[in-house]
């Protein structure tokens, strides 16, 4: 599949993961909903990869990087972002995660010494200023902590360096569908062990709409979509990558508009015009200039 088909795989499905989250969570608490999605994400990619024999060994090293991944990509992240939307509006917290191009640009240097696409500070500002107003309405309605703020840095900083630790994985040789396979069986028992020190209340919803949510969040949201992303790091780079987070809160409000009744201001318009601005701008191939014909004697 071309690269580009993965970069448009990955922001779709994670436009519609936003409508599906909402239907979990009404039936379950956020950490238990998090749980059984990658509970039931893990048990699906291990056993078809185990009955299609595509489940190498690996050694403890490269489980070990798996762990990290799980933690990071598979958890964690998960968590602090959820932690955030209970007192956070979406179009606040659009905007903060949407800024996980730029962290993964300033990790990457920071962590790893690379060298970020210079356009890739042009197309954040022009991204997040998209996304900012296509959320002016929430933008103006505030209601954001500063504990909850902490949490959404914090949940976008964690699925950045998350997005690095992919690129570890890779270098270890580790394939990218047993690998991710594995970090989300890792990502589901880090969520298990917390639900139990969390002492929450284990019970399994009775509403379709629940598990149908929970179905598309594990295979299409998490198997498929990750899968797509973590191509696209290995292929352009996790700063280059982490754009789609700016893109897919326009899937996600053009979904609610058939959906919900959303009406699209002129802001929102704006806003979604400089969001795939930017996107054009990151991607754009520079213009070849013709070399001059060489002149003849005079």
């Amino acid at each position: 599949m071309p690269i580009a088909a993965h970069y448009v795989l990955t922001v779709l499905i994670w436009g519609l993961t936003w409508t599906a989250i909402r239907l979990q969570v009404e039936a379950a608490s956020v950490d238990l909903a998090v749980f059984y999605r990658f509970a039931m994400a893990a048990a699906t990619a291990l056993a078809v990869l185990a009955v299609v024999r595509r489940l190498p060994r690996l050694s403890p090293h490269q489980h070990g990087l798996l762990v990290l991944q799980g933690l990071t990509l598979y958890s964690v992240n998960f968590l602090l972002i959820y932690r955030a939307a209970e007192t956070m509006t979406s179009g606040l917290l659009a905007v903060v995660f949407s800024l996980a191009a730029l962290f993964n640009a300033f990790n990457g240097w920071l962590l790893m010494r690379l060298v970020p696409n210079r356009r890739i500070y042009p197309a954040v500002a022009l991204g997040v200023s998209g996304v900012a107003l296509l959320f002016w309405h929430d933008l103006n309605l505030g209601n954001a902590t500063l504990p909850a703020i902490l949490f959404a840095l914090g949940g976008t900083f964690w699925f950045s360096f998350g997005n690095l630790i992919s690129l570890r994985v890779r270098a270890a040789d580790v394939p990218l569908l047993a690998g991710n396979a594995w970090a989300m069986f890792y990502g589901a028992l880090i969520l298990g062990t917390w639900c139990l020190i969390q002492g929450v209340d284990w019970h399994l919803p009775a509403s379709d709409s629940f598990w149908g949510a929970t179905v598309f969040l594990a295979i299409p949201g998490s198997i498929v979509a990750f899968y797509s992303y973590l191509t696209v790091i290995r292929t352009l780079g996790a700063d280059r990558a982490g754009y789609a987070t700016v893109l897919f809160p326009v899937v996600a409000l053009s979904v609610s508009t058939w959906l919900e009744g959303f009406e699209w201001t002129v802001t929102a318009i704006i806003g979604a015009a400089l969001a795939l601005l930017g996107n054009y701008v990151l991607f754009r191939k520079p213009s070849q200039v013709p070399a001059a014909k060489a002149k003849g004697p005079v």
